[in-house]
């Protein structure tokens, strides 16, 4: 049986790529300072090394990449894909977590109510969390942003209770 999206969408930040890409040309413009000045010693080295890194982030976590099917929910972060059967969402809500708790734009893990969390996110944009009922690895909570989260929640509320109704006898 094929199965068929039924809902995709790409979420990113022009401002959150921006302010990446800035920070990875300051990095970079402090390096070739420091080269002018000392030559390439360990301070040097340690800003090649985050300039290297913000450049991972910035084309790593430029598009979260939001896909339902009749079967499962997946997001793609850049290198980072999870796929969740929708038979293994309990619940799925709005997530209110203040953004102080969530560092930042990208992929963050975190224990939230003593439950471990992986959270896709931008910070302009509304989030909604799902609970699992079994948990992936030690996360038992997924939250990710979305542009449209009224329609995204009654997809996987739909789906999670059709996916019920499917395994019931």
């Amino acid at each position: 049986m094929a199965t068929h999206r039924v809902y995709v969408e790409r979420v990113s930040s022009n401002r959150t790529e921006a302010f990446v890409v800035a920070l990875t040309l300051a990095s970079l413009l402090v390096l070739a300072w420091r080269m002018n000045s000392r030559g390439l010693d360990r301070w040097g080295v340690l800003l090649l090394a985050v300039a290297a890194y913000l450049l991972f982030c910035a084309l790593n976590y430029r598009t979260l990449l939001i896909q339902v099917t009749e079967r499962e929910l997946s997001l793609s972060f850049g290198v980072v894909s999870w796929t969740i059967p929708l038979g293994n969402i309990a619940a799925c809500s709005p997530d209110d977590t203040s953004l102080w708790r969530i560092g930042g734009s990208g992929l963050h893990f975190t224990l939230l109510g003593g439950r471990y969390r992986a959270m896709f996110n931008f910070l302009e944009h509304p989030r909604l969390v799902i609970a699992l009922k079994a948990r992936k690895g030690l996360v038992r909570d997924i939250a990710f942003s979305t542009t449209r989260p009224d329609e995204l929640l009654r997809l996987i509320q739909a789906g999670i209770v059709q996916d019920g109704a499917a395994g019931s006898p």
